[in-house]
């Protein structure tokens, strides 16, 4: 098992889980954070420091698009360890249906 970010960080990148993470396996895209699966350890603490509720354990269903996205752009993607602040806008989108298709980018962030 492995927990990935799903489309709810498209737009908010509420950065609240780097933080907790002790194996540094967040990494930065343009408008959203992804988790590599290779590096998580599965214990969960991101999750619940998530206000856009992004984080899902892979076991659920439905996910396995997240977990392909994530395992590719944590390859491509900065890492990032430390909590920046949010969007100005990320408030506006955080409960926003159908964000991928509006609004996903696959370019990088600035990571650390």
């Amino acid at each position: 098992m492995t927990y990935v970010v799903t489309e709810a960080c498209i737009k908010c990148k509420y950065t609240d889980c780097v933080e907790v993470c002790p194996v540094d396996c967040f990494y930065e895209g343009d408008n959203m954070l992804v988790i590599n699966p290779s590096e998580c350890i599965d214990c969960g603490v991101c999750e619940p420091e998530c206000p856009a509720e992004a984080i899902l354990p892979d076991t659920e269903d439905g996910l396995e698009k997240w977990l392909e996205l994530n395992t590719k752009f944590s390859a491509e993607w900065p890492n990032i360890t430390q909590s920046k602040e949010p969007p100005a806008d990320a408030d506006e989108h955080k409960d926003e249906e159908d964000k991928f298709d509006k609004y996903f980018s696959p370019d990088p962030g600035e990571g650390d």
